[in-house]
This record gives structure tokens, sequence and C-alpha cells, in this order.
């Protein structure tokens, strides 16, 4: 029998893993593997398609359907450029703050749900709980698909909630935005810059792209929000270029320009229609560019696609999260997660976790004691519930 870990404790060997989304998380995938093992779990690894990530489900309690999943991912953003009080990847306590990448975003949560899991199948429970653990949702949400697909064709008991533990101040969240990403390659053609009439420069035509996301945030911010949308901050969907790279010299016409453009669409409106939107534009810009040179345009990649989660009618997910935390106010937030993911496989579905998402991805990112002490409480009520 393993030695049984307490939260906290948890919480200090999954940050001591370095799990950078560029990284592999294999190490903590193992280790979680072997402390569920030494306590009679089984779990299920689901690899990626290079074998060096995988993400891991499992499950505590009778085989029956009415199942609870907490879910979590397991990957951390960059500490690069970033200055650093403390270790980042070593849990320090300071005041009344645990200080540490993923403290926050989001292995604290996911420590609280290996610890009820233990605790389940330790204590007994008459309702399954399950254990989902994704990687490289900090990259787009990438991982979680397979990992619950491969969760519903296993042919494991049904689960009838699920709880995606992001940071939210132990609120209870309804909904969020969903996010779209582009990654887009400007191909121009190179001449001397005193003959630009007859060049294509890559760089002042990817402008004419970017700005088109300026406009459509002037008009998107103009309009009337629907009323699911009204509640979020934006109440729009908005379009965002964070990284532009291109060009030789000042004096040549730039061969290429590289950025990113995402959106963050409000649950009102269809990712598809802005899928749409975006396809229209670049085959417009592209034209003006090949009737300048016939090589010149622009080629694009979805890097990702991100359904939002949409408040539900009488939703199980919620109404549970509720009686749990006594919260019953409205709240919709505009960073996406993977909730959006399980409740289109399905899954009644809401964020409800500990910390506050301004600490995320931050130097010195930190979770405050009192904090995780209300994640510990919320876990152990749901034992309860599930007794």
């Amino acid at each position: 029998m393993t030695d049984t870990l307490d939260a906290r404790t948890l919480m200090e060997r999954l940050i001591e893993f370095p799990t950078v989304s560029r990284n592999s998380n294999l190490d903590l995938i193992g280790f979680v593997e072997t402390y569920l093992k030494g306590h009679g779990i089984t779990s299920t690894r689901i690899p990626d398609e290079t074998g060096l990530k995988a993400a891991l489900y499992a499950h505590v309690g009778p085989q029956v359907n009415g199942a609870v999943v907490l879910s979590g991912h397991t990957d951390v953003v960059p500490v690069d450029g970033q200055s650093w009080d403390t270790d980042p990847f070593r849990v320090v306590e300071k005041g009344d703050k645990l200080y540490g990448r993923g403290t926050c975003d989001m292995k604290g949560f996911d420590a609280l749900s290996i610890w009820a899991l233990v605790e389940a199948k330790k204590r007994g429970v008459t309702r399954p709980l399950q254990l989902a653990l994704s990687y490289d949702e900090e990259v787009g949400c990438l991982g979680a698909p397979l990992m619950i697909d491969a969760m519903v064709a296993s042919g494991m008991p049904q689960a009838s909630a699920a709880i995606i533990g992001e940071p939210s101040m132990m609120k209870v969240v309804t909904g969020h935005k969903g996010g779209i990403g582009f990654d887009v390659s400007v191909h121009g053609f190179e001449v001397h810059s005193s003959l630009l009439h007859i060049g294509v420069n890559a760089i002042m035509f990817g402008a004419k792209l970017i700005d088109w996301c300026n406009k459509m945030n002037a008009e998107n911010a103009a309009r009337e929000p629907l009323d699911m949308d009204a509640g979020f901050v934006p109440p729009y969907t908005t379009l965002h270029v964070g990284m532009i790279t291109g060009g030789t010299a000042h004096n040549i016409t730039a061969k290429d320009c590289n950025f990113v453009i995402t959106f963050r669409a409000v649950p009102g409106e269809s990712g598809q229609m802005w899928v749409d939107k975006f396809k229209d534009k670049v085959a417009e810009v592209s034209a003006q560019m090949r009737a300048i040179h016939p090589d010149a345009g622009i080629d694009y990649e979805h890097k990702f696609a991100v359904p939002g989660l949409k408040p539900e009618m009488d939703g199980v997910a919620e109404e549970l999260a509720r009686q749990l935390t006594g919260d019953n106010a409205v709240n919709v937030v505009s960073y996406g997660t993977e909730a959006g993911q399980f409740q289109e496989r399905g899954f009644s579905t809401v964020i409800c976790g500990p910390g506050d998402i301004a600490q995320a991805h931050q130097a010195n990112e930190y979770i405050t004691i009192e904090q995780f002490k209300a994640g510990e409480a919320f876990m152990e009520r749901l034992l309860d519930a599930l007794a």
C-alpha cells in the first residue's frame, strides 16, 4: 500500500514536474499512475501521436452511470523571460500564498482531484467519481478530445456531470467564449523598395488582414450583444494578433510575413461563421497579391478550435456545483477551457476551481492558502454527496 499523501503534498509533487507544454508530461503521468495503483485504482493512459505526452483517466466506485468527473490539465505555460523570486518548480509558502508554476493554473486542482479519488476509494461511494487529466491545454486544448473520446468509447460508466477545475475562485462558471486560432503565412515577391509597384510586400499585405481584425473588433463592439453574450467582458467576439515576424531589410519588399490570428467567439455566434469570414478575407487579399505577381499569396493552418461553453437549462453539473459551493450567481468568463469539449460530447459541464485567473501565467504565480483550503472543503462536500 502506498502512503496516502494529503492534497498539499500532492500539489508539491506535481509542481516539481516541469510540464511546460513544449516538454513531455510522461514523468508526471507515471507518478500519478503509480500513486493510484498503490491505492488499488487502475488508470488508463491515452498517449498522443508522438508518444511523448499522455492523458490519463480513472474510475472509482460502482459500475453504474451518473459519475462525477473531475478534470484538469497537466501542462503549464513557460517561465522563460519571467522574473521569479522563487524556484517556479517548487512550492514556496510566503505569507498567505503558495508560489509555483501551476499552483493556480491548475495543478492545485489536479492535486485536490487525485486526493479526492483516493479518498473515494478508501471511504466508499455509491455514486462513482472519475478523474481526467489532459495535456496541451495551454496550446489550444489539443489533448482533451482524444481523452474524452476514449473515456466514452471505453465502456466506463457514463458521467452525468463534469467539473473542470480552472481557477474561478470557487465560483460556478456556466459559460465561456470559444477559441479559434490560425497560423498565417504571407508570401510576397522581393524587389528593391524603389520598385514597390512591381513587388509584393508580404508585411504590407499582411497588414491588410491585421487591420481587418481591427475593423471587425470595432463592428462587434458597436453591436448590441445578445442576451446570452451580455455577461461576458467584453460582450462580443474579439480578434487578436499577438505575434508577427517578417522582412529582410528596410529597402527590400518583404518576401515573408508570419503571424497568428486568434478569435474569442461569444456563445451566441458560430465559430464556423468566423472561420468562413476569415477565409473570405484571406481569399480577397491573396487575389490582390496575385494580381501583381502569381507566386504571391497567403497560406494558413488551422491551429486550434475550442468550442465555447454554453449555459445549460437544468444542468446536472451546475446544480451539483451550486449545492457544493452555495454560489447562485451567474458567472461567465472570456478565457477558453476544455469545458466546451466535454459539453459537446454530451457531458453536463461547469467550471469550478480554486484560485484567481489573474494569477495564471504570471511570474510568481500563486494560489492563496485560503483558496486551496476552499478547494479542499469543496472536495470533502463532494465526497459526502457521493457517499
